[in-house]
């Protein structure tokens, strides 16, 4: 009996995790979609502005896989679409051409700056400050 309500509590807390992932993920879409972005554009752009905080700096796409929850090929497809909207630029790792290199431009540097405080601000009214 009491590894069924240990267990019914794991599911219970599991399901929670999922209801404010999901009402989170949906704030932030909210308020990013005006902007011509979605959750997880944004956290590519502010995982890329944390990474390589500096103008021109450069993120391995191999190092974003394992933060970004999307597979390899959703996130190659998500970097390939903000390339093409001018907020990434990719280019091929000379050292290990099988490695691919991303950064913000200036574009998406400054996008990522206005929408910041947007999505700080979901995460503080879905999650508590």
């Amino acid at each position: 009996m009491a590894s069924k309500t240990a267990g019914g509590r794991l599911e219970e807390r599991w399901r929670d995790i999922l209801s404010a992932h999901a009402r989170t993920m949906c704030e932030i879409d909210r308020v990013l979609h005006p902007h011509g972005l979605g959750a997880s554009d944004f956290e590519v752009l502010d995982l890329l502005a944390t990474a390589a905080p500096e103008e021109g700096e450069q993120c391995r796409v191999q190092n974003l896989v394992g933060r970004v929850h999307l597979s390899q090929s959703a996130l190659s497809r998500l970097i390939a679409r903000l390339e093409k909207d001018g907020l990434v630029t990719r280019s091929v790792c000379m050292e290990d051409r099988r490695g691919v290199w991303v950064a913000l431009s200036s574009k998406g540097r400054d996008l990522h700056a206005r929408v910041l405080p947007l999505q700080r601000a979901a995460l503080a009214r879905t999650l508590g400050a």
